[in-house]
This record gives C-alpha cells, sequence and structure tokens, in this order.
C-alpha cells in the first residue's frame, strides 16, 4: 500500500495507540519506527516508570491489552497504585501488545517528509517513496532535548543528555555529575551509584522534590484530592479529562501552565537511593564549563556565590523542550509554512496543525491540549478523539 489513507511516524505508545483505533475503525494506515525504540534504547536498564501501574497502559479500543493483564498473564509484580514498574516490564508489555494489535509495523525510520498538492511524500530509510493525504507525528522527546546553553558547546565525550543512556557500566569507577533535580537525574544518580560511579547530583532548586508514596485514602481525602492519570487533585483531574477545553484557556495561562505544572519530582522509592547517600549541590546552575586535559571545568552560580567542580563526564538531566525546527526529516518547506508558539506547532483541537492533514501528538501537542500530553496516559484521550476525528474526514472525502 504506497498510498495509504494516513501514515504515522513513530511507534511508541501514541503511535501504537492511534494504530490500534485507525485499525478497529477499518482505516488504512501505514505505521514506521523502531518499536518503543526511546524506552528500549534511551533509558537506563534498572530504572522504574514514575507513573502509576493505572497510567502505564497502551490503548487498544476494547481495553483487551493492558499492563495489568500483561503482567497477570506473565507472573510479574503489578498494582494499579503503589508497586513502581520496572522498565524491562513496561518494555516487554509494549513489545508484546505492538506484535498482537499493530502486527504489520514496519520497522524502517522516516528520514524526510515534504508535502506537495499531491499529499505528502515520505522518504524512508531503504530508499522506498510513500505517499500519503494524512499523516501522524508520534515521534517521541528524544529530538527535544534540551541542554542549558552554558553547556551546550562541550564535545560529546564530555557531555550527554540523559536520554542518551541505557547502558551506564561505561561511567563504572568515573567521576559524573548529574545536572537537573527531576525523575530523570535522581533516576540516574541512583542508578550511576549502584554501579560504581563516583556521582554528583547539581540541582537548581534549593530543595528536592519527591512523590508521596501511595497509601489508604478516606473518602473525604478522595472527593477533595481525587487521583489522575497524571497525579492527584482536581486541577490534574481536568488536565486528564478534558484536553480539548485546555486549549480554550488564554494562552498565557496555558503557557504558564506548561512550563510549571508538575514541577520536577522523583519517584518515592528513589528518596532513600539519594538523601544522605549522594552529594548534592542544590541551588547551583551551570554558568560555564571548559575541558581540559580529559576533564569538565564547571563553573557555577548559585546563593550569591560561585563554584567550580571537575569531572570526567555531565550528564544533563535537563528535560525537554519542544522545537519543530529538530525535527530533522520535515523539509523546509514544512517548518516554513508551519504555524508555530514558541516553536511548538499550533494546533486544533484534533491534533491537526496550520497544514491540512498534517497531525501531532504526544509532547509536541501539549502547548494545546495540556500537560497530559506530556505523559504515557495522555495516548489513550489522543487515539480516540483522533481516529474518530479521520473516521469522519476520511469517510466524508470518500462519500464526496
Amino acid at each position: 500500500m504506497n498510498s495509504p489513507q494516513i501514515a504515522i511516524i513513530g511507534a511508541g505508545p501514541y503511535g501504537l495507540s492511534i494504530a490500534a483505533h485507525l485499525r478497529a475503525r477499518g482505516l488504512g494506515f501505514r505505521i514506521f519506527g523502531s518499536p518503543m525504540e526511546s524506552w528500549r534504547t534511551r533509558m537506563p536498564a534498572g530504572m522504574f516508570l514514575k507513573s502509576e501501574g493505572f497510567a502505564s497502559d497502551l490503548y487498544d479500543p476494547e481495553r483487551r491489552f493492558t499492563l495489568k493483564q500483561f503482567c497477570t498473564q506473565n507472573g510479574l509484580p503489578y498494582g494499579d497504585t503503589g508497586v513502581p514498574i520496572p522498565l524491562e516490564t513496561m518494555v516487554a508489555y509494549g513489545l508484546c501488545f505492538q506484535k498482537q494489535v499493530v502486527p504489520d509495523l514496519e520497522n524502517k525510520t522516516v528520514v524526510a517528509l515534504d508535502h506537495s498538492s499531491e499529499g505528502f511524500r515520505l522518504r524512508l530509510d531503504n530508499g522506498e517513496t510513500v505517499t500519503a493525504p494524512r499523516v501522524i507525528v508520534a515521534v517521541g522527546s528524544g529530538y527535544f532535548r534540551y541542554i542549558p546553553p552554558s553547556l551546550a558547546h562541550l564535545p560529546p565525550e564530555f557531555l550527554s543528555h540523559s536520554s542518551e543512556h541505557h547502558d551506564l557500566s561505561r561511567f563504572k569507577g568515573q567521576d559524573v555529575i548529574v545536572l537537573g533535580g527531576g525523575a530523570s537525574a535522581l533516576d540516574l544518580a541512583a542508578l550511576l551509584h549502584e554501579i560504581g560511579a563516583q556521582v554528583r547530583l547539581v540541582g537548581r532548586r534549593p530543595s528536592l522534590t519527591f512523590l508521596p508514596k501511595p497509601g489508604p485514602r478516606s473518602l473525604w481525602h478522595r472527593i477533595r484530592f481525587p487521583m489522575s492519570g497524571i497525579g492527584g487533585g482536581w486541577r490534574s483531574r481536568f488536565f486528564a479529562e478534558a484536553p480539548m477545553l485546555f486549549r480554550y484557556l488564554p494562552q498565557d495561562i496555558r503557557l504558564r501552565t506548561i512550563k510549571t505544572y508538575l514541577g520536577p519530582a522523583g519517584g518515592w522509592w528513589t528518596k532513600d537511593l539519594v538523601l544522605d547517600r549522594l552529594p548534592l549541590l542544590l541551588a547551583h546552575a551551570p554558568k560555564h564549563a571548559e575541558t581540559w586535559d580529559g576533564h569538565v571545568y564547571l563553573e557555577l552560580n548559585g546563593n550569591g556565590a560561585e563554584s567550580k567542580l571537575v569531572t570526567r563526564h555531565v550528564i544533563a538531566a535537563t528535560g525537554y523542550r519542544v522545537d519543530v525546527r529538530r525535527l530533522t526529516f520535515l523539509s523546509e518547506g514544512i517548518r516554513s509554512c508551519l504555524q508555530s508558539l514558541e516553536y511548538a506547532p499550533v494546533l486544533s483541537r484534533d491534533f491537526q496543525s496550520s497544514i491540512a492533514g498534517l497531525y501531532f501528538v504526544g509532547l509536541a501537542a501539549a502547548h494545546y491540549l495540556g500537560p497530559v500530553m506530556r505523559f504515557m496516559f495522555g495516548a489513550g484521550y489522543t487515539a480516540r478523539r483522533l481516529s474518530q476525528h479521520l473516521e469522519q474526514v476520511v469517510g466524508s472525502r470518500a462519500s464526496g
């Protein structure tokens, strides 16, 4: 099928969930990507998911292939809450979901995407060209990793991003500085310590935050502070359940929410692995860095004074910032025509960009559909909403 109705770029939780819903609606599509690639190759082995079990599913329309079902069938520990999910379990579940629900996934990379009057043209890494009137960009956050400008000039042998590490064994016995105070930084620091690295954690916030361990809650507490797939409280519940309404909030409120809501926090199980075990330098941010004689010399600003540290390697666990300019497979024509807000694509309530037929989901959609799009839990709403919209669009075109 060289000219499918829909092409999906990306085979993570969002891409696979969308494909499952499109198939259930009888819509023709092709999906390209390596299944669960970011999870398999860019997250450190041995880590646990920050999300609770009930919020860590991939989504098929009939909800037959949940994480709970997978763990039950395979004799793996599981709890809707309070039982941390190992990365290895999530990867195995995602691959099983793909094989059972999206068996025709094509393990190919889209290296170029262009647009013409005939639709979209995708060029694959095997030289094949595919045309489609509608394209869904469901790539992972790896495209959007953020490095502080004060460090960006460092060579890769001295600087890396937290999303570049699956096997940490290369750092055994080495001196490493981890920058950041969120889950990625805390997980990395704890895992590096376990393998025998000499690790120090540097964070710009004055203290570290850890999620509380879930426990029994009274009826009154459940009413006042309801749980959602992205956290507790009515505000989280609104963001998780009503992304279509988030889009209508004033722009300044949306932008402030995306930047500040659910700030850096580690899983409750990492607290004992970090506090009182690792050297911490908090309320400090990198000012300048240079390399000499195989070391990084790092200058920090904090508490009205400067500090200097020397290390072999710096890992920036400094998060992600959406920037469509970093989607290198997009043609210059698409990038120049794409309307954006702070380099995030302007999207409709149906995830459609300013270029008709081009859709963005996941982290790239957060500026318009809310913080739930930063989480795997958002894949459920996305798959339902987008597949319903595409069924209407394809159906109306066919009948016309």
